[in-house]
């Protein structure tokens, strides 16, 4: 597997928050050349799902072993400026809120130091389709990103 020259495959925690590097390519613009507004929604899950690895979890194995995992109850997105095709943007989040089977997150993507999109992003941890408790390690993981 080659790791990104941008900051490693996966991103990075900084501090308290988790950084995820990604170049802006053809297929996440629109007919004006600026990223459509549904290419940051992927960005953002990616970041979600990225964090969660830097903290030892994994999507893909907690659904396959466990029937766990996060669903995105609700969204609130400020676009603020656009992103262009070649940019190199970074999605970081940070906790704002981490109770027993719920987590609020904050997602900034910047480009440089100009905040190009702001969001709020409230998931709820579900095993079997229904709510539950996080694990004990993930909630404590979680907070020191707060």
């Amino acid at each position: 597997m080659v790791a990104s020259v941008l900051d490693g495959l996966g991103g990075r925690m900084d501090g308290v928050r988790h950084v995820l590097t990604l170049r802006i390519y053809y297929e996440d613009t629109d007919f004006s050349g600026f990223v459509y507004h549904a290419s940051y929604l992927r960005f953002m899950e990616r970041a979600r799902t990225e964090i969660l690895r830097a903290i030892d979890f994994d999507h893909g194995r907690l659904w396959d072993e466990k029937r766990e995992g996060f669903v995105v109850r609700r969204m609130e997105i400020d676009w603020l400026r656009p992103a262009l095709m070649d940019d190199v943007i970074a999605v970081s989040t940070t906790a704002e809120d981490v109770k027993a089977a719920t987590l609020v997150l904050r997602q900034v993507v910047t480009r440089g130091e100009e905040v190009l999109v702001s969001a709020l992003c409230k998931v709820a941890y579900l095993r079997d389709g229904r709510p539950a408790r996080m694990p004990e390690r993930m909630r404590e993981q979680m907070r020191r990103t707060e």
